[in-house]
């Protein structure tokens, strides 16, 4: 049971700084939106990296969900993919955050997709 949590930790932080730097490499201009997960709730940002502001934001805590379940992840999904095209964002780059992509961060991707947003 030695470092399991750190070799966890450093594993995810690895899997982020490869993402990031696929990003740097490509270099398209588009936003890029984030997803962060807890055991409790979800969040999701479009973050513009050239101005360094968040465009739009949404999370189970603002939407008032109680937990980060799937069909909770479907639901801030469908959010965030509304207020980016209120804001005429149509194309997006996905950053999961170093997690894993399964189960609420596909979730979230798809009812983004399926709400207008392309990535």
């Amino acid at each position: 049971m030695k470092n399991v949590n750190f070799n966890r930790k450093f594993k995810k932080q690895e899997r982020h700084k490869k993402i990031i730097r696929k990003f740097k490499r490509i270099d398209n201009g588009l936003p890029r939106l984030i997803v962060t997960k807890t055991n409790a709730h979800i969040f999701a940002q479009i973050v513009d990296d050239t101005k360094s502001i968040t465009l739009v934001s949404s999370s189970s805590l603002q939407l008032k969900l109680k937990n980060g379940n799937v069909a909770n992840s479907k639901k801030v999904g469908e959010d965030i993919a509304k207020k980016a095209t209120a804001k005429k964002i149509k194309a997006i780059n996905f950053d999961c955050g170093g997690s894993k992509y399964n189960g609420r961060i596909s979730a979230l991707a798809d009812a983004a997709r399926q709400s207008g947003l392309k990535f």
